[in-house]
């Protein structure tokens, strides 16, 4: 039951990094239409409660101008975390040791 979790739990992750590349790919290459883009548009709503999540845990005395930055951050940490878990739950259902 913990591994279907945090399988799920690492795969929402993944989505999030990978529309964040994408809406950052769309950003550059998009210009200044890129409000009017679908594609960007899909991106953004889909990374938006993760923006939200970076600005709630980060303090008030970083600018929300900055919260770009460090989401990709937040993101990378959260996959390290999730994945260490997802590692040690599957060596512990093997009877291996974990570290």
């Amino acid at each position: 039951m913990a591994f279907t979790l945090v399988t799920i739990l690492k795969a929402l992750i993944e989505v999030a990094g990978f529309a964040l590349l994408g809406q950052g790919a769309l950003y550059v290459f998009a210009g200044a239409s890129r409000d009017t883009n679908f594609v960007y548009l899909m991106f953004k709503a889909v990374t938006a409660p993760v923006f939200r999540l970076t600005r709630i845990i980060m303090p008030r005395f970083i600018l929300d101008r900055h919260v770009w930055l460090l989401t990709p951050l937040v993101v990378l940490v959260l996959w390290v975390v999730v994945t260490y878990f997802k590692i040690r739950i599957a060596l512990e259902a093997t009877g291996r040791a974990a570290f």
